[in-house]
């Protein structure tokens, strides 16, 4: 959004009274089952967790219960092993063939203390202890960028330290060197990548625009979120809620339409989640559209969570700034900068509906809020919806 469209749109919201105004904010300030376990003797786990764990570790439903409950069980028999050796003790890991712990050991006569406790024993040359120790010493150094990090590493029994292979040059060749000379116990791997800080994309959101203002977030996709077309034009940069550097405007338009959507860099994942504001997330499952008179609620970074009805589709809406057509209206409330934010509807609210546009009145004393259909915002720029 450039100088002129925000001052547009701030005379727009505030000389409106009764008229539609857009709602951004001008620029204003497959393991095994582990040994000796079944299913029979799992817990009851929530639905979210196994099918995450399945997914991601390549499970079935039963497998992944079975997992779970070794690794508790695990946890447990590390924390005994690891009293029972004292100094002796070097470290624990979870077998990722078998699922069955083992524990790293130094005295190879305190063995038998470590398969007491069911877990399987492997003489190693140096106690955790001392690998706490080397690692505590890196950490005095001072690390050039091409060093991406250091770690005690129980299973190998050493201390890894990280290069990017890519970028390492005489700085790093010293720090290595001087953490060698800490303890033969340091190990050096090159890795391809450096690591950045992360960031979670998700409905409801703020975001702020580069030329100034703020909007919300829609939905999270591949590669992005979609959010309102009047927010920014193509090229716009963003920047998150945090202030971070985000991403840029790949698809724009407004009027006739009011969506777009925004291309994340490598800082930011999306996520299924649509921001509650009560300190939870609904968790979007899909974008089975509503119909005129079901329940349907909002989020967005100035007025937060606010549900209505659907009062009519293809509604064609006037703005200051143009017409827009195939806007859906409802009886929730908005008010400036939740414009871009999610609309939901359905079981638990996991039906992405659209993204906010504009309306009249605030959430004092109510209003009617219009938004742009998702799924034309997805067929328009071939964009897959990211969903739990």
């Amino acid at each position: 959004m450039n100088r002129t469209s925000a001052a547009r749109l701030a005379a727009a919201v505030l000389l409106a009274t009764g008229a539609a105004t857009a709602l951004s904010v001008p620029a204003i300030a497959g393991p095994a089952a582990p040994y000796g376990t079944t299913a029979s003797d799992t817990e009851s786990y929530p639905a979210e967790l196994l099918q995450a764990v399945q997914r991601d570790l390549g499970l079935n439903a039963e497998q992944a219960k079975v997992r779970l409950a070794s690794d508790a069980r695990s946890g447990e028999a590390e924390a005994k092993v690891r009293e029972a050796l004292g100094d002796a003790f070097a470290g624990a890991w979870i077998d990722s063939a078998t699922g069955k712990l083992t524990v790293g050991v130094t005295d190879a006569a305190k063995s038998d203390a470590v398969r007491a406790h069911g877990a399987e024993a492997q003489v190693v040359p140096f106690s955790q202890r001392a690998l706490i120790g080397t690692k505590t010493a890196l950490d005095t150094l001072s690390a050039p960028q091409a060093i991406t990090g250091w770690r005690v590493d129980d299973k190998s029994n050493s201390v890894v330290v990280e290069v990017n292979r890519h970028v390492c040059d005489a700085a790093a060749d010293q720090f290595l060197a001087a953490a060698k000379a800490v303890s033969p116990a340091v190990r050096v791997v090159e890795v391809e990548h450096s690591p950045t800080t992360l960031y979670d994309t998700r409905g409801g959101d703020a975001y702020y625009m580069g030329s100034g203002g703020r909007c919300s977030v829609g939905f999270s996709v591949s590669g992005g979120f979609v959010t309102a077309g009047h927010c920014g034009r193509v090229g716009t940069t963003t920047s998150g809620y945090n202030r971070v550097s985000q991403g840029t405007f790949r698809g724009s338009s407004f009027p006739g339409n009011d969506y777009g959507w925004v291309a994340t860099n490598s800082s930011w994942t999306s996520r299924p989640w649509v921001n509650r504001y009560n300190g939870t997330n609904v968790i979007v499952r899909g974008s089975s559209e509503a119909a005129v008179g079901a329940t349907i609620c909002r989020s967005g970074s100035t007025t937060g969570w606010r549900c209505g009805t659907v009062q009519a589709k293809n509604s064609t809406v006037n703005y200051p700034q143009g017409t827009v057509y195939g806007l859906t209206r409802t009886n929730a409330c908005a008010e400036p900068g939740d414009s871009g934010g999610s609309w939901v509807a359905g079981t638990s609210f996991g039906q992405a509906q659209g993204v906010t546009s504009g309306g009249s009145g605030n959430c004092s004393s109510g209003g009617t809020t219009y938004f742009q259909p998702v799924n034309e915002i997805l067929s328009v720029y071939g964009l897959r919806l990211t969903i739990g």
